[in-house]
């Protein structure tokens, strides 16, 4: 998730949202929360945000949905057997993105 929202243009739709539905949070306050990798109660919120979906382009879906796909399939004590397959396709969504 910190490479995602790094790596989102700050004059974009899905940053803007954030920023929006986040708003007692700071920039000092991003970088703590998001940036430092630190797991809060909004970090969780936002994977399940129909509408903190709607507002990515699709790129950003596309790493956000590789993200997902990587922590639902490895970090449940489970090693799925594509595990190659799935973990390039998180390496070139992140690219696209530009991580």
């Amino acid at each position: 998730m910190k490479q995602f929202i790094k790596s989102l243009p700050k004059d974009g739709v899905c940053f803007r949202y954030l920023c929006s539905n986040l708003p007692k949070l700071s920039e000092a306050s991003w970088k703590r929360e998001f940036l430092l990798s630190r797991r809060t109660k909004t970090v969780p919120l936002l994977e399940n945000d129909f509408l903190f979906s709607e507002t990515m382009e699709d790129n950003e879906k596309e790493a956000r949905d590789s993200f997902k796909d990587v922590v639902h399939r490895f970090w449940e004590n489970t090693k799925d057997p594509l595990y190659k397959t799935i973990v390039q396709r998180l390496l070139t969504a992140y690219e696209a993105q530009g991580c």
